[in-house]
């Protein structure tokens, strides 16, 4: 019974004085709104890479020609070749599917007075399997389209709408840099990559008509896609990838490799990169707010104390014991931050559409940034109101009434 008075006679006095509410509340809201951007930008992290790696293949490797010193300079040279892909796919037991493709860049494509430019992907058979990535209309490439050098292409679904928008495009034919293509199928829709990159806006060609139509060439390839049988295989899969191509490539012990491996684990840590300069910046702030947030908590509750004394020092004379007014105040300060870390989560929320819009970072919000929000919203006014509430209790009846 103690506990609940003390706790309506804080709601009594939360109510009285409003402007040291008001400035305690706000000050606490803007600590909690920054710590509730900070749970819901790791878990929006944590999330997006999981959404990343299920679209690149947990079970995947993709291998670039040219080494990560090269390719940080926009240097692409030819390192990898066809006979690498074969090698591996005849060596790798643990390998299900190999994949080589040789991509070009800004193509210019066309149907009838519609231009564009976009990625043209050469390919075998198992692109879409490796990719996990399925045709929605039409059909594969298939091994015949590979050995006679077809003129036949899959279009992502961008270049599928903007070309064919009110119109199946099966069977017609595009020109992809002045070679006439049938189209044979459309992809699923993908949608971007982590980098904002539109994946639908792309044309998959078979990979002998891309390297001797296209390209001129007949040996270089600029990427080998591998799928293992399994996530277990993935790590010793990739060193064995490693030490084939070293050996292929003539490297010798402490030379950098001429080629570049993306596996899962590389986009999590390249993602988490990425957005830990944020995550950082908006820890600081939140816990700087915070601390400022106590300190005009407690001040504000020391000034109220001073202000209140005659009313301390009527109620301990009408019975009230030390630890009611000690309650008392440290309810005040309880339920303030309370509100306060309510509030916080509502802005925090509201926040992050700017957030969201202007960085382009991901952002989940769950019970958990709640949860910790009023954690931290109630160890503030704890720990702030304590001092206060103990300065009120220790006053002297007698002189708080004089």
């Amino acid at each position: 019974m103690s506990l609940l008075a003390s706790l309506n006679n804080a709601l009594k006095a939360v109510a009285a004085f409003k402007a040291r509410t008001l400035f305690s509340l706000i000050s606490v809201a803007l600590g909690i709104a920054a710590v509730t951007l900070i749970v819901a930008s790791v878990e929006g992290a944590y999330k997006k890479a999981h959404d990343i790696v299920i679209k690149f293949g947990p079970d995947s490797l993709l291998v670039f020609s040219g080494s990560q010193t090269q390719r940080a300079f926009r240097e692409r040279p030819n390192t990898m070749t066809l006979d690498d892909a074969r090698y591996i796919e005849k060596s790798l037991a643990t390998a299900s599917r190999v994949v080589p493709m040789a991509s070009v860049n800004d193509l210019p494509v066309s149907y009838k007075n519609k231009r564009h430019q976009t990625t043209v992907i050469g390919t075998k058979t198992g692109y879409t399997e490796s990719w996990r990535w399925p045709v929605s209309i039409g059909r594969d490439l298939m091994e015949e389209d590979i050995n006679n050098y077809h003129n036949v292409c899959l279009l992502g679904t961008y270049v599928a709408n903007l070309f064919f928008p009110a119109q199946d495009s099966l069977g017609n034919y595009i020109l992809v840099d002045r070679i006439p293509c049938r189209v044979i199928g459309v992809l699923s829709e993908r949608g971007a990559a982590p980098t904002g990159r539109n994946l639908d806006d792309r044309i998959i060609m078979p990979l002998t008509t891309v390297m001797k139509k296209i390209q001129h060439e007949t040996r270089y390839i600029n990427s080998i896609r591998v799928l293992f049988r399994g996530e277990k295989f993935l790590k010793p899969g990739t060193e064995k990838v490693r030490q084939m191509l070293r050996e292929r490539h003539g490297l010798k012990d402490g030379e950098e490799d001429d080629f570049t491996m993306i596996t899962p684990d590389e986009i999590i840590k390249l993602l988490f990169r990425l957005s830990g300069t944020l995550v950082i910046f908006l820890s600081v702030t939140g816990l700087v707010t915070l601390i400022v947030a106590g300190f005009v908590l407690a001040n504000l509750f020391v000034l109220s104390v001073s202000e209140r004394t005659q009313e301390i020092g009527i109620r301990r004379a009408v019975g009230a014991k030390k630890k009611d007014i000690f309650y008392q105040f440290l309810a005040e300060a309880v339920v303030i931050t309370l509100a306060g870390g309510v509030l916080g989560f509502v802005m925090g929320i509201s926040g992050s559409y700017l957030l969201v819009k202007i960085a382009e970072f991901p952002l989940h919000f769950s019970w958990k940034a709640f949860a910790v929000g009023l954690v931290l919203s109630l160890a503030v006014g704890i720990g702030f109101g304590i001092q206060p509430a103990k300065k009120a209790a220790d006053l002297n009846p007698i002189e708080a009434i004089r």
